[in-house]
């Protein structure tokens, strides 16, 4: 149930005990969502068996993976767990690469020097082999002598390819390279702006944004529900987030007086978790929401924050 400018969906929580995962899915393409995406934290589930589950058990929801970073694996077996599923489900499958989170991604041993020179040689190759072309390349770090896939497996719609990503660089080599932009939370209208100025994409170019989301009569319980999920934000990382919205010094500076993440979550001002979060009655989410659209945004995707994911999802269900 698309907003007059954009695609409203919803990510599958990556830590939703296993019991809950199908019933999640099933209940996010009842209620109407327009798209669903799974997440591949390192120490959680994969991405690509999240998203073949949840493909086989929906009928008309739209699954994202968002993301799968470029350093894990060889792009020839990316393209060709991608071309089946985009097969077997057709026009129902995005893709997002990236590089993953650093500190992930060298705990792993998979952390290359160039992260950029990674992902621009990853999703040129993917994009070829998905094609059904024979890719050949000798890159830094992607060197194939012509694989292909098999004219049985290639599908007849390919899926999009975004590039999860959020520094200048990057975010610029994503409207070089790939179909839309994977903007991790929290994704604001100033920091969507900023994002699009460094995109520069010179083709039709889609804007996926991630949030942290609570529903709920009473906008302060709202507001109480997403704060536990805002407690990253402190990290450096998350700065190029923080820094169009005004408060970014302030953010670091209580950051570093608080004694862990949880209290500098729970002691955040009011006005910031509004800011960081979409949160509060179904109506002003909704405004919110249409705030993102006329940013640029294509699809606003909600994370579902408090301790019960389905119950959380039924209650965001209503901003439909």
């Amino acid at each position: 149930m698309s907003h007059d400018r954009g695609a409203i969906g919803v990510l599958l929580p990556c830590d939703i005990p296993t019991a809950d995962l199908i019933p999640f899915a099933c209940e996010a393409d009842a209620y109407g969502f327009d798209e669903l995406w799974v997440a591949e934290d390192l120490g959680h589930r994969g991405g690509f068996a999240q998203a073949a589950t949840v493909l086989a058990h929906t009928r008309r929801i739209r699954v994202g993976v968002g993301l799968l970073p470029a350093a894990a694996r060889n792009v020839a077996f990316t393209a060709m767990e991608a071309a089946t599923l985009a097969q077997l489900h057709p026009g129902r499958l995005d893709l997002a690469v990236g590089h993953g989170m650093p500190a992930w991604m060298r705990s792993a041993g998979a952390w290359p020097q160039s992260p950029l020179t990674l992902l621009r040689e990853y999703i040129h190759a993917l994009r070829a082999l998905l094609a059904g072309e024979p890719a050949h390349t000798d890159g830094r770090y992607v060197r194939l002598d012509g694989p292909r896939l098999h004219p049985s497996a290639v599908p007849d719609q390919a899926p999009a390819i975004f590039a999860g990503v959020r520094s200048p660089k990057s975010l610029a080599l994503s409207g070089e390279t790939a179909d839309g932009t994977l903007l991790a939370e929290p994704a604001t209208p100033p920091y969507v702006r900023q994002a699009l100025l460094n995109i520069n994409p010179q083709r039709p170019h889609r804007i996926t944004a991630y949030n942290i989301a609570a529903v709920d009569n009473d906008p302060r319980a709202a507001l109480a529900a997403t704060r536990p999920a805002l407690k990253a934000l402190g990290d450096p990382d998350w700065k190029p987030h923080i820094e169009p919205l005004g408060f970014c010094d302030e953010l670091a500076a209580l950051r570093r007086r608080s004694p862990s993440a949880d209290a500098f979550a729970q002691t955040m001002p009011e006005q910031w978790v509004e800011q960081l979060s979409l949160s509060g009655t179904a109506a002003h989410v909704r405004d919110r929401l249409n705030g993102l659209f006329l940013s640029g945004v294509t699809s606003a995707v909600l994370i579902p924050a408090g301790p019960n994911p389905r119950t959380a999802l039924a209650r965001l269900a209503t901003v439909l």
